[in-house]
């Protein structure tokens, strides 16, 4: 039997590319806002065929699913680094942001992989109603994930230029103040990831300590 060789699996070269766009996006990042948002873009929109095209192929896996966390994590984590050094005034809530992503999505994430998931995005109809939604009606997800990089790519964009003006007033100012409430929701859905990883870990935890009582015939 020929053995798969799933770093070739279509959804990982896809998963490459943007890594790829990412990595060109963080070097103009601060000096270069057209090519740096391109290429940011792109790299976010991949975010979606890389996920249809592992259904299509039928290649879904832990190490895809992994890589597209990370790629994730670590493009809204670079821009928020951007950002904190153009609004050293607000670096903090930046910091915090930052924080907050990694660090929640990283415990559910590992939370979901140690129950045996193959991907942090398959759900338990049993588990919380809210992550129950956000996961299961994709417009939602979508909604959700492109209002926060809205919020963050239109305060990037300010600070190179106000962009079209429509009735006088500064498209990019105009998404950052109508996406500034998804940003603040989203950030909120990070936190309730957290606690929804550490009570399974606190599920996993108890079930393996009781399999080791009983194999002391405690």
């Amino acid at each position: 039997m020929t053995s798969e060789n799933i770093f070739l699996f279509v959804p990982n070269l896809i998963g490459y590319a943007r890594v790829v766009l990412a990595l060109i996006s963080f070097y103009y990042m601060p000096h270069n806002h057209i090519i740096a948002s391109w290429c940011y873009i792109i790299s976010g929109l991949l975010d979606a065929v890389d996920g249809h095209a592992a259904r299509y192929f039928n290649q879904s896996t832990k190490f895809g699913a992994i890589l597209d966390q990370l790629t994730d994590r670590c493009g809204t984590m670079c821009l928020l680094v951007t950002l904190s050094y153009f609004y050293p005034k607000y670096m903090f809530w930046f910091q915090m942001s930052m924080s907050i992503d990694v660090a929640c999505h990283w415990i559910y994430l590992h939370s979901s992989l140690l129950q045996g998931k193959t991907s942090h995005k398959f759900i338990d109809m049993s588990e919380n109603p809210i992550m129950r939604i956000y996961y299961t009606s994709r417009p939602v997800l979508f909604f959700m994930c492109a209002g926060n990089e809205a919020f963050y790519a239109s305060l990037y964009l300010l600070y190179f230029t106000e962009g079209p003006l429509v009735a006088g007033f500064s498209v990019f100012r105009g998404i950052c103040f109508l996406s500034a409430p998804v940003a603040i929701v989203k950030s909120l859905i990070s936190l309730l990831h957290g606690a929804v990883a550490c009570k399974n870990l606190s599920i996993i935890d108890l079930k393996e300590r009781e399999v080791i009582r009983a194999a002391k015939g405690q």
